[in-house]
């Protein structure tokens, strides 16, 4: 009998998984231990008897949140869409809930918990309207380039953003911001977006004399209006509401070009409230300088970077529109946050993703990062 020649094996796909992604959520959230840790040393010492006690609660929950980033990364991507609604309607509870009963921290009812468990419902709901948006926009298909399409959505935003927004305005507008982009994403028409963005700008400009019109009409709290004044000229209020910001721009400013050194911040000492929270960026630049705080920037941008390569090359619409709900989501935090530290915009108390000392955040992004993962992980490559 005649020998067969060899069986040429036919090319299957392989999967494509984004370990780049993978690595700078890591380096992130370990580059965040370090500076939580620097950042807070001092006053856990004082408060906690323990140097690294807000590290070591930081790090058991990035830790779970890594775990749990891993196993949603290998799961299907179209799972979600199962619990879209379910979710969405979750979010009105918990958020309803936490305004009845939820524990009051600096006179506002965030956080929902039993004993020492606890946890920020507004997390769960920026996941949980990322994955309703993008399950909506697949369905209504060409319809979301029409009035009543974009209507459907806005209407699907603002009701659960201005619950949020009641007790916790910087989520609201992070809400608001991530509907925003995947909308922009999947309309044609992009004019509309491009005056919106014009109009936020000019409402920055003239913030001043707006903020007064809308606290005589009862729309802005005094506390808020406060905000907006301490942001035109916090030289004016010094032991007050420009205390905070003030302390922040001298750690900014006394960095230099490469910082005091890690470790070394003089404004931690007591001098920045909370320093491992928001204003951790602001300890960046004083003990990394210039150099750390746009190396720190950079990264943010060769994450964004990943999720529109994610995005761009996602197996459907519907994996595309996950990926950039959490780029939004992360964009946005990002950018209001170091904004709030340079004084650009008012305070609105906004952590910085992977960095900020925050559990219920790094958990929930580590879970929105497993969704991006997710994607990428059914993207598939010819050998």
């Amino acid at each position: 009998m005649a020998e067969k020649g060899p069986v040429k094996k036919k090319n299957k796909p392989r999967r494509f998984y984004d370990y780049s992604l993978l690595f700078t959520v890591i380096f992130l959230s370990v580059f965040g231990l370090v500076m939580i840790y620097s950042a807070s040393s001092y006053a856990a010492q004082l408060k906690f008897n323990n140097a690294a006690y807000f590290m070591m609660r930081q790090a058991k929950i990035a830790l779970a949140g890594f775990v749990i980033m891993i196993v949603i990364s290998k799961l299907d991507y179209h799972w979600y869409a199962k619990f879209a609604v379910f979710a969405y309607a979750l979010s009105y509870v918990l958020m309803i809930t936490v305004s009845l009963v939820g524990r009051k921290v600096n006179g506002k009812r965030r956080w929902l918990g039993v004993g020492s468990l606890s946890f920020q419902p507004t997390e769960f709901v920026k996941i949980a309207l990322i994955v309703m948006l993008a399950v909506l926009i697949v369905q209504m298909g060409r319809n979301i380039n029409t009035r009543n399409g974009v209507l459907l959505v806005i209407v699907t935003t603002l009701p659960i953003a201005g619950i949020v927004a009641a007790n916790n305005l910087s989520s609201g507008i992070i809400i608001i911001g991530i509907a925003f982009v995947m909308l922009f994403v999947a309309c044609k028409k992009k004019w509309p977006f491009f005056a919106c963005g014009l109009a936020g700008v000019g409402a920055l400009a003239f913030a001043g004399p707006m903020a007064a019109v809308l606290e005589k009409l009862n729309i802005l709290h005094d506390y808020q209006l406060g905000r907006i004044l301490v942001w035109l000229e916090p030289e004016a209020y010094p032991s007050t509401g420009g205390y905070q910001v003030l302390q922040g721009l001298y750690a900014i400013g006394s960095g230099g070009l490469v910082g005091r050194g890690l470790g070394e911040s003089i404004q931690k000492m007591g001098f920045v409230p909370e320093a491992q929270n928001d204003m951790i960026f602001s300890i960046i630049c004083e003990e990394l300088g210039l150099f750390g705080a746009v190396s720190v920037i950079l990264i943010f941008l060769f994450m964004i970077y990943r999720f529109m390569l994610i995005a761009d090359n996602a197996p459907d619409l519907f994996g595309a529109l996950l990926v950039v709900g959490v780029m939004g989501h992360i964009a946005i935090q990002v950018i209001l946050n170091i904004a709030v530290v340079t004084n650009t915009i008012p305070n609105t108390g906004i952590t910085l993703p992977f960095i900020s000392y925050g559990g219920t955040s790094v958990l929930f992004l580590m879970m929105e990062m497993g969704m991006v993962l997710s994607v990428s992980n059914q993207i598939k490559l010819e050998k």
